[in-house]
């Protein structure tokens, strides 16, 4: 199968290369959901799908994936159809999360079970899992059983991360490692998944597959400290929906027990308060809980944490036999990743 036509990784201006690469393996992923998609019947099972689908998202992790094959071997075509099933399987996770969560909107769009209705949310969102491994099931590559391993783990631990999310919602002692655990499976396992999955379809060996693994891994635990960050702290406009929303939800972030595990007994007080008033303003919950944050320097000691990780993630990423350049392109996409606003 002939390969993708990517700037060859042989340039000194990695960063330039790296976005260049990224847009095209975007575009490549984008025509691929195109002509799959589930126009099919009974319409009103498969309309949903298409529709979750379109709203569109960062696709990170298909990108990641087809970037772990090209770290290897430049035929990224070979793994559109487990790009397409990691990214089936992610919004299947965010079908059924809004459902959980009763969230009236979805990327600025009304979510699945109130455009439809919540009985055609769930059976929607059964189905694409289904094909997920219908995809998957479409490649033809010798390390199939070990990429169906890998994605059943994964696919398991998210589950785990979501109910371990669920759980905090009703308990006040929630430590700051639980939540790194939560984050990681919740969230940062599916890209490291993506990651090895691409890598072992690539031609990658064991080792190096696990060390991309663990990339990306360390790189999803940086990624949603960040988001934690930016949901507190950051430009409204930039990124793409109000402020505060963690505040309002008494989301336990890593800003929050970061927080109470420095705080003096005055503000643990005033900051469990306003956690556990019901009858608080939403404006004034935001304002006071901010207030000390600021007070007791949480950002600063978030985005250190952030940094951790991300460091962890390119240490395990400079210990991978491969080229420099697509080495030096993952690294620069990690940056852009955590240089972002939105």
């Amino acid at each position: 199968m002939r390969g993708l036509f990517l700037p060859r990784p042989l340039l000194t201006n990695y960063s330039a290369i790296t976005m260049q690469t990224l847009h095209q393996i975007q575009q490549l992923f984008e025509q691929f959901l195109l002509d799959n998609k589930f126009s099919r019947e009974p319409r009103e099972l498969y309309e949903p799908i298409d529709y979750i689908l379109s709203l569109g998202g960062k696709r990170l992790r298909p990108a990641v994936l087809l970037m772990g094959h090209y770290l290897f071997d430049d035929s990224v075509e070979q793994s559109l159809p487990a790009a397409f099933a990691v990214e089936v399987f992610h919004n299947f996770t965010l079908l059924h999360d809004d459902i959980m969560d009763d969230a009236p909107l979805r990327r600025g769009k009304p979510t699945v079970h109130e455009k439809y209705n919540l009985n055609t949310g769930i059976l929607s969102g059964d189905v694409m899992l289904v094909y997920a491994y219908e995809y998957l099931m479409k490649l033809e590559h010798p390390r199939l059983k070990d990429v169906l391993k890998i994605f059943n783990r994964f696919a398991i631990e998210v589950c785990e991360g979501q109910q371990m999310d669920i759980n905090f919602e009703k308990r006040n002692d929630v430590s700051i490692e639980e939540y790194i655990r939560m984050i990681e499976l919740k969230t940062s396992v599916l890209l490291g998944g993506a990651l090895k999955i691409g890598a072992l379809l690539g031609g990658a060996n064991e080792e190096d597959a696990q060390l991309l693994y663990e990339f990306g891994r360390n790189l999803g635990i940086a990624f949603q400290l960040q988001d934690d960050v930016l949901d507190t702290f950051g430009d409204p406009e930039k990124f793409g929906k109000k402020t505060g929303g963690d505040i309002v939800q008494n989301k336990k972030t890593y800003l929050y027990l970061k927080a109470l595990e420095v705080a003096d007994k005055e503000k643990e007080t005033i900051l469990k308060a306003c956690y556990n008033n019901p009858d608080i303003q939403e404006g004034a919950k935001i304002k006071e809980v901010i207030r000390i944050f600021n007070q007791l320097g949480i950002k600063t000691l978030a985005e250190e944490k952030q940094s951790f990780f991300q460091q962890e993630a390119l240490d395990n990423l400079s210990k991978i036999q491969a080229e420099p350049g697509r080495k030096a392109m993952l690294e620069s996409f990690a940056d852009f990743l955590m240089k972002r606003e939105f």
